[in-house]
């Protein structure tokens, strides 16, 4: 590929990595938007969409209500750093906290965590899409796990063909099964169903080059789940890619460019 494409990340967090692992392997994936942007230039990534791990964990415990208060103020000092609000449905303020803050030049959009929050997407996925499309807003959305099937969240982006979502983590399944995140989007009427690389699956031989047969580079967006991955490793996972540079292109960029093109957002 000739030349370094500067990329956009649409998937990456700030914070304390509280999760179910040890105290060690918990601090190797915690950064704070200083590491997170330094990873992200060494990846050539122009612009970074984050979401709070705050308002995510620990899991069933996490504070989206002062995780969307402290990413709004970082993404406001940090020219490098885009914000998606972080909605939980079990908490009804984030509603009217995210109508507000999708105000705001910096956030683009709306994170939902039904794993890390403790409900399944099948019972609050109407609402969720519903607040989405009266706030001409993009969703974008964990996948994999079995409160958040990609699956499941065709049926909502079938009602609401206005809302554009990403499905993320490609070859995350939780049964074993990488196919998951392609196969939901194969099953969508609207063409408004996408995926990103930021699981780790995304390493592995051929998987991207199977997700851009079976779906096209136009439905694939470039993530890194920074600072929990290694960004640059993600990076250099679609720089060497066995597809076109043209794929490459699309994948680490332009689709990002055309995905957030009807909201409004300059995320550059």
């Amino acid at each position: 590929m000739a030349g370094i494409i500067e990329a956009i990340d649409v998937h990456a967090h700030f914070g304390v990595y509280k999760g179910r692992t040890s105290e060690l392997a918990c601090g190797f994936m915690s950064g704070e938007p200083q590491k997170v942007v330094r990873y992200a230039r060494m990846a050539h990534v122009k612009s970074t969409i984050v979401s709070p791990l705050l308002a995510l964990l620990p899991r069933n415990g996490g504070d989206p209500v002062a995780g969307n208060i402290l990413a709004a103020r970082v993404t406001g000092e940090n020219q490098e750093l885009l914000q998606w609000v972080v909605v939980d449905p079990l908490k009804k303020e984030t509603y009217a906290q995210a109508a507000d803050m999708l105000k705001l030049p910096r956030c683009v959009g709306i994170k939902i965590h039904p794993e890390e929050h403790g409900y399944q997407i099948t019972r609050y996925g109407h609402e969720i899409f519903e607040f989405a499309a009266e706030n001409n807003a993009v969703i974008q959305t964990h996948s994999g796990e079995r409160n958040s099937m990609p699956e499941d969240v065709v049926k909502f982006a079938d009602e609401y063909p206005g809302v554009k979502v990403i499905i993320s983590h490609l070859g995350c399944g939780w049964d074993g099964d990488p196919s998951h995140q392609v196969r939901a989007i194969q099953g969508g009427r609207h063409g408004n169903l996408f995926t990103d690389t930021s699981s780790v699956q995304s390493i592995k031989p051929d998987l991207i080059e199977w997700a851009v047969r079976e779906i096209g580079a136009e439905r694939i967006l470039f993530g890194t789940d920074s600072p929990l991955h290694f960004a640059p490793m993600q990076r250099a996972r679609i720089d060497n890619a066995e597809i076109s540079d043209e794929d490459k292109k699309k994948i680490l960029y332009e689709n990002a460019l055309m995905f957030f093109k009807d909201t409004g957002k300059n995320i550059i």
